[in-house]
């Protein structure tokens, strides 16, 4: 027989067409780059439809195993994980992220279980959202929306980024060190942005190529990457002197930090 999600896939991806103009707007502007582990190949590629149709990049796993690998070597900005798999539940990669890896990235789950206990349960092991199969497509742009609120505090959008010494103007576009402007090109500040915005996270280089020089760009190499974060530190002074580092992460990617006192 087949699943719901494969008699009702073409009618979806009509309606998804339809939709994409007015769910733009409610995804706030941001543009994320999104994982997702889910084993029924119709339904990741639904959701995965919705989510780039919305202009965020999204990579599938059909597995734990595999998804943890990934989840390892790169950084996203949410994950959304399925309850039921072959080898570990979703509940169980959960608690991996947040108990063995530190990961704390934004988790939507998403199951047919929906009995209290089972959303109880979920919301325990540390998702910040729970969607009941089957997913709609409104309701995820709204339930990923409410996350991003969440995350930013329900603060209006950003005018000043306060990262003491530093300060970021997002309406003017300049970095300021103790109150002294900083000549940065726009590339460099977009990164600069990136970077505070992301503090305490490794952020990977495929992340930083995507969210700074878009996704379309395939010829910038990681090395681009690597040249800029080194001009960037170097402008910026980051230094325990001034209470930020900046660290390489091997063979992964950069990491921003401050410096405790």
């Amino acid at each position: 027989m087949e699943t719901y999600w494969h008699e009702n896939f073409k009618k979806n991806v009509a309606r998804t067409q339809e939709n994409t103009q007015c769910l733009n707007c409610r995804w706030m502007g941001a543009k994320l780059r999104v994982a997702i582990l889910e084993d029924d190949p119709d339904q990741a590629e639904l959701t995965k439809l919705w989510l780039t149709n919305a202009d965020h990049t999204v990579d599938c796993y059909g597995d734990a195993a595999a998804f943890l690998r990934a989840v390892r070597r790169d950084s996203f900005d949410l994950y959304v994980l399925d309850w039921m798999l072959p080898d570990l539940s979703g509940i169980e990669v959960l608690e991996k992220l947040r108990r063995e890896m530190s990961d704390y990235t934004p988790v939507v789950i998403a199951t047919a279980k929906d009995e209290e206990q089972s959303i109880v349960r979920g919301l325990e092991a540390g998702a910040d959202d729970y969607l009941v199969k089957p997913i709609r497509q409104a309701e995820l742009a709204a339930r990923v929306s409410a996350i991003l609120r969440r995350v930013a505090g329900n603060k209006p959008e950003e005018e000043e980024l306060d990262v003491a010494p530093y300060s970021v103007s997002l309406a003017n576009k300049t970095v300021s060190l103790s109150g002294e402007k900083i000549q940065l090109t726009n590339r460099e500040f977009e990164l600069a942005l990136f970077l505070f915005r992301n503090a305490g996270k490794m952020v990977s280089r495929n992340h930083m190529l995507e969210s700074i020089w878009g996704i379309e760009n395939k010829s910038v190499s990681t090395r681009t990457v690597d040249t800029h974060v080194s001009r960037l530190r170097k402008k910026l002074k980051l230094s325990e002197e001034n209470g930020w580092i900046l660290s390489a992460i091997y063979q992964h990617g950069y990491r921003i930090e401050r410096v405790d006192a």
